[in-house]
């Protein structure tokens, strides 16, 4: 594992340690003791840029899921470090403004770093991922740590609608994205991005390359708030303001922006892909402008600003596709400028909205309110704050010496040398790009004034507010003034980027458009002449002066457009609509009867299988290799099938328990005289505690009353038992007669002590060879307990609490005790038996990867031992004898078996890799010893506190 690896792995570390972080230190803030992990990242990514800047490229790979072509394969290029330098650099001064923002006495500010951390590992693993399979594990989990981040303030109902509209709509995104990717994979036989990347020319053709676009596009749109799917960003702004300065003006919503850069080598240079960005774009950027002119909330106006911003720079980045055109040529560099502006603009709305979000939250902060109606005349009270938001919006608005001049004089260049495009049908539609830039430009400088000169300057009325006004302590001053300052030294020495970053990233994007010896002509001037832009730049300010002046006055710039159907109505509707369909649908199916889901469940199974045993050629019956049915099979066969039989004609419970019993344990006789002595022993245990745990739930129903049962009812039963019956049956038969390929026991039989070190192959298989497998079993084992548990502890509406509540309460109408044996001679020989049967557990345990055993077995066997305390002294004897809580034994087990899994990694070899090798021990000499063994012991403690709660929570003292 590379150095590169450990850089994103760092921010899930301090995000597990933040909450404990927080309770230790109670004296400091958390963010002290979170601020130098981002610090040390956001230097290691600055100490990469004379590598990348001189054509490197860092990668590493670690093996994930080789058989799928699934590794966690990390690519540092120039578009790559050029986010991964705003995801920590601006993360850093986050970090740093949310010390002084955030109540360490009020909040839960562990959890604060904890899903802020959490975002900041999801965003470097998205933007450094060659993978596609894990950039869309990192792509969602940034949408699940946003949604926990703006639903921090959970209490508030606005909080938690922003919250799920933004998972909903962008999660929806990412499930798009993620059939895009799967569709590449068809395409080029890889998930790499690279080796995509340099097969891109021969998937032009194949039928799914434009749905695979359409897919990829989707996912992007979504999640930078592309309209129509914006609607998500101005609700998000309910999250803390640290939050929507890092999230939603610097990296979440720049992930679709950078997932568009990415694939541009991919796309770039069809019609479609040309159409979709750029109009798209330029659309967001026009409405998202108009739409902040109508707001009265700071962070609102800012939202539509981002929204606008957001729209430019796709625009750019659909435009900047067309140079694929002419890749190869001269012609090529003409058309780039276009990415350029992008990558420029980027970096800029990086920088002056952060500092923006950061005045917003200060202004709401020391005055109480974000309301533009309520403020006013706080240039005289807040003048560092004031400088910031001059430089902020003044850079946003486009207006020099600050960098979003610069990118926006090179936003207008690339709109007008589009009108020059030949290719594409540009020669009209061309002409619309620069108007409505210009357009889309005067609102930008409008509402940039507005949320400037509003907030500011003008009357003050400091009565209307909730605090006295005051200035920002130093802390909370020093993010936006960082922020503020690059914006200026960007502004005035812009080709400090140009070289740096922009023209290593414009190499990742348009890798194919040089010649030969060739590169980009990244060089930003200040000053070019009395251009065209110039001009347009003169009638923006001109223009925009006079709206500002103009906007109370005019309704259309006030008002809402449209006050019936709008883009968030029809979501809500939408929703509503699904939620009502949903419950209707779920009304008719969900009747609250067991009997009824079982055989909706039976009856699929019947048919669904039935339907494809009798379509498929395939399948066919052949007894002529079956042996021949010894007198032992016959007679256990009889056995087994007079209990089973018995069972539905049994009059009491007790009775269909033990015949119940009795028909598990002759399946354990098939296992013996098969010759399978794990699964003997297995089946023997489980039927043991099964038999227990039926007895336990049955104590406590009500007496079973002898109903007349109508003969439909039984005779519904009789048909779906049957149907089960033989559709399994015939299963089994198909199974066992018609195999399209060979056994692969034998290749178990061959390598299970050579690969593994095991000379039980049942065992072997379920900690080494499938290993994976049997980790999500007692998961999912674990999760299953923990339901049940909780819902024997549910308490209904009214019911009270009774005291001393635990895994037993009192009160009850049982014994104290709860179920106990009076038996003298029961106690007596348990004393001994349970020291035999656990020292037999361990012997299981030990020898499990050699003889007969394993942890599951083992688990059993201690699990049986501690029923047979519990039967003959009782429930409580155990919670005094044993006073652990079994829960956190099973969540033990599972994170042994699951660190050991994650130590291989340190050897660089695929998740639960095992080792093993014969070393000398003291008495014991030459031992062999296996890693195994360590994930073996996870299974054994997750089994034995999974049985254990399930024991225990019912058979409960009450």
């Amino acid at each position: 594992m590379s150095l590169l690896h450990l850089v994103i792995i760092l921010p899930f570390m301090f995000a597990v340690v933040s909450p404990f972080l927080h309770k230790m230190a109670q004296r400091i803030h958390t963010g002290w003791l979170i601020l130098p992990a981002s610090v040390f990242m956001f230097i290691y990514f600055l100490g990469r840029l004379p590598q990348v800047q001189d054509g490197e490229r860092v990668t590493s790979s670690v093996p994930w899921i080789p058989s799928l072509g699934v590794d966690f394969t990390v690519y540092l290029d120039g578009l790559g470090l050029l986010f991964a330098l705003l995801i920590t650099g601006i993360g850093s001064l986050v970090i740093l403004y949310s010390i002084f923002y955030m109540n360490k006495t009020k909040e839960a500010i562990g959890m604060f770093y904890l899903y802020l951390l959490l975002f900041m590992g999801a965003m470097l693993g998205v933007v450094l991922s060659d993978n596609l399979i894990v950039l869309y594990g990192f792509w969602e989990l940034t949408s699940i740590s946003s949604f926990l981040l703006i639903a921090f303030w959970y209490q508030r109902e606005k909080s938690r609608y922003g919250a799920l509209k933004s998972m909903l709509i962008t999660v929806f995104g990412g499930l798009a994205m993620l059939g895009g990717f799967v569709m590449l994979y068809l395409m080029t036989g890889t998930f790499s991005i690279r080796e995509i990347i340099g097969n891109a020319a021969s998937m032009t053709d194949h039928s799914l390359f434009v749905p695979a676009m359409l897919l990829v596009l989707l996912g992007a749109f979504t999640k930078s708030a592309q309209f129509p799917f914006h609607i998500w960003l101005p609700d998000a702004m309910e999250a803390p303001t640290p939050v929507s300065a890092y999230l939603h003006s610097a990296t979440m919503v720049k992930a679709g922006l950078y997932l568009v850069a990415r694939f541009s080598p991919v796309f770039a240079g069809e019609a479609g892909w040309f159409w979709l960005v750029s109009a798209t774009g330029i659309v967001t950027l026009t409405y998202g402008s108009y739409r902040a002119l109508k707001q009265t909330d700071l962070k609102s106006m800012l939202a539509f600003s981002t929204i606008s911003q957001l729209g430019l720079i796709m625009s750019l980045l659909g435009l900047g596709s067309a140079a694929a055109v002419y890749s190869g040529t001269s012609e090529s560099l003409f058309y780039v400028k276009a990415t350029m502006a992008g990558i420029f603009h980027l970096i800029n709305h990086a920088v002056f909205k952060g500092a923006l979000f950061m005045v917003a939250g200060i202004v709401d902060h020391e005055t109480g309110t974000r309301d533009i109606r309520k403020l006013g005349g706080l240039m005289s009270v807040m003048p560092v704050t004031f400088s910031i938001a001059v430089i902020g919006t003044f850079s946003m608005a486009g207006l020099p010496p600050f960098n979003g001049f610069l990118s926006k004089e090179m936003f207008f260049t690339a709109v007008l040398n589009i009108m020059e495009m030949d290719v594409f049908h540009m020669q009209f539609l061309g002409v619309i790009f620069p108007v409505i830039a210009w357009v889309a430009s005067i609102f930008t400088f409008v509402y940039s004034m507005l949320l400037l000169f509003k907030t500011f300057t003008g009357k003050k009325q400091f009565e209307k507010l909730e605090k006295k006004p005051h200035e920002a302590p130093l802390g909370m001053l020093l993010p936006p003034v960082v922020l503020a300052s690059l914006a200026v030294v960007f502004g005035l020495f812009p080709n400090l980027l140009s070289y740096t970053l922009i023209e290593p990233a414009m190499a990742a994007i348009h890798p194919t458009m040089l010649l030969p010896g060739q590169q980009f002509d990244a060089a930003i001037h200040i000053w070019h002449g009395w251009t065209t832009e110039i001009f347009m730049t003169i009638g923006v300010i001109a223009f925009g002066v006079v709206l500002f002046k103009l906007h109370h006055r005019l309704k259309v710039l006030n008002q809402p457009l449209f006050s019936g159907m709008t883009l968030n109505k029809t979501y809500d509707g939408g929703l509503s609509m699904l939620d009502r369909g949903a419950k209707g649908l779920t009304d008719r199916y969900m009747t609250g009867s067991i009997r009824h889901y079982l055989i909706y469940i039976f009856i699929f199974l019947i048919v669904s299988i039935a339907v494809t045993m009798g379509s498929s050629a395939n399948i066919r019956f052949d007894f002529s290799a079956f042996a021949p049915m010894s007198l032992y099979e016959a007679v256990i066969i009889f056995a087994l099938i007079v209990p089973v039989i018995a069972v539905p004609f049994a009059r009491s419970r007790m009775m269909a328990i033990i015949l119940t019993g009795t028909a598990g344990y002759m399946v354990t006789l098939f296992f013996v005289i098969f010759r399978a002595p794990d699964l003997a022993l297995t089946q023997m245990i489980v039927e043991t505690v099964s038999v227990t745990l039926f007895l336990l739930c049955f104590y406590h129903l009500p007496k079973l009353k002898k109903e007349i049962v109508a003969l439909r009812f039984k005779l519904s039963n009789f048909i779906i038992a049957l149907g089960v019956g033989v559709v399994m049956t015939l299963i089994a038969l198909s199974a066992s007669s018609s195999r399209s390929f060979e056994s692969i026991s034998k290749f178990f039989i061959e390598e299970s002590y050579n690969l593994a070190g095991g000379k039980n192959i049942v065992n072997v298989i379920l900690v080494d060879f499938r290993g994976f497998d049997t980790m999500l079993e007692i998961v999912v084992l674990g999760i299953a307990s923990y339901g049940i548990y909780a819902l024997i502890r549910l308490k209904l509406p009214g019911e009270q609490e009774s005291a001393g509540a635990g895994y037993w309460e009192s009160g009850s109408k049982l014994p104290i005790n709860g179920i106990k044996s009076n038996d003298v001679i029961l106690q007596t020989i348990s004393k001994v038996v349970i020291f035999i049967i656990l020292t037999f557990s361990l012997y299981l345990f030990f020898s499990g990867h050699h003889e007969p055993g394993g942890g599951f077995i083992g688990a059993l066997m201690t699990a049986a031992a501690f029923v047979l305390l519990a039967m003959a002294f009782g429930i409580k004897t155990i919670r005094e004898v044993i006073p652990i809580d079994f829960r956190r034994v099973s969540a033990a087990g599972i994170l042994v078996a699951l660190l050991t899994g994650i130590g291989s990694f340190v050897f660089d070899a695929p998740f639960l890799s095992h080792a093993f090798g014969y070393f000398p021990l003291p008495l014991l000499g030459q031992t062999e010893l296996a890693t195994a063994l360590l994930f073996d012991l996870g299974v054994y403690l997750t089994v034995v506190g999974i049985t254990m709660t399930i024991i225990l929570a019912i058979g409960r003292d009450n």
